[in-house]
């Protein structure tokens, strides 16, 4: 471990039966396969303090040690510039570790400026057993095989999967087009599996392929643990081994023996391809499903009024 950084209370609870000190060994353990996926992206933490409940944090606290890298961005959402931090060493990551951060979720767009994957979120219905989420998964990955494109494949560490393809610089608005088109023909091929409804009502027990994860949003990162029961952890699986698992299978408690210093996700990741020009201009074709779905969801609300 760094010796910069003060390790404190190492023994108290954290959540659901795993420590401090469960947290902090695992981000020590994991640093070399965490690191890349999270050098140079804004990042924002879920953190649980003791006594509280959990929240986001996105903007860094003034009690920031001057050597944790940093950028300011302009937040639409709150209207204001917001200092996110920057977890580029191994330092900086411990330190988050010791203020009990315990999700790391990534901004899309680097410092670079461009979306560097298209990613889709497959998210099973309610009650819905993991094997859902799978064939949802096996969809999107036949409709980027129809067009030229592959991914690689990761457990969200929650109920779910997600899909990165690594893409060219593109626009972000191209990005964010292929990704609805590439939802919408993974539906196309099986609907009564999968659905791209953005309204919860309209899904009807089917496997939501969520194609908003595009320019401003963020993911959970590769390796990163959540917040459940067990601290279970975002695990690259493999396409190959998607049916013998489920997400509560990789925790922080059995990941850095299981990898043995390997880094799965970076093994599995494809090299960086170009988006098809049919597939952006299919997707420029798609309205964007949050801003539809909220002018649904107001006309369904007078609906109902009147």
């Amino acid at each position: 471990m760094s010796e910069d950084v003060t390790l404190t209370n190492l023994d108290q609870p954290l959540f659901e039966g795993a420590t401090k000190r469960d947290l902090v060994e695992y981000l020590d353990a994991m640093h070399p396969q965490l690191l890349p996926v999270l050098r140079d992206r804004p990042l924002t933490v879920v953190r649980i303090l003791r006594g509280q409940g959990p929240f986001m944090q996105k903007n860094l606290p003034k009690y920031t040690p001057e050597w944790v890298a940093s950028v300011k961005l302009w937040a639409d959402s709150s209207q204001r510039e917001v200092r996110y931090a920057l977890c580029n060493d191994h330092r900086t990551l411990l330190w988050f570790a010791n203020q009990r951060a315990v999700e790391y979720h990534t901004a899309l767009i680097p410092l670079s400026g461009h979306q560097t994957h298209l990613i889709m979120d497959i998210d099973p219905p309610e009650g819905g057993d993991f094997s859902v989420a799978v064939a949802g998964a096996r969809l999107v990955r036949e409709a980027l095989r129809q067009c030229g494109l592959d991914g690689a494949v990761k457990t969200s560490g929650a109920k779910g999967l997600h899909i990165f393809v690594p893409i060219e610089p593109a626009p972000i608005e191209d990005v964010a087009a292929a990704t609805r088109a590439v939802g919408a023909r993974a539906e196309r091929l099986d609907p009564e599996v999968a659905t791209t409804a953005f309204l919860l009502e309209d899904r009807h027990g089917k496997v939501f392929l969520d194609s908003t994860r595009a320019a401003g949003n963020t993911v959970i990162a590769a390796y990163s643990p959540r917040l459940r029961p067990g601290l279970p952890v975002s695990f690259p699986a493999g396409w190959d081994n998607l049916d013998g698992i489920t997400p509560a299978d990789f925790t922080v408690r059995n990941v850095p023996a299981l990898l043995d210093g390997k880094d799965p996700w970076a093994e599995q990741m494809p090299e960086p391809q170009r988006l098809p020009a049919d597939l952006v201009a299919e997707g420029h074709t798609i309205p964007i499903a949050r801003v539809a779905a909220m002018h649904e969801g107001k006309r369904r609300a007078r609906a109902r009024r009147t």
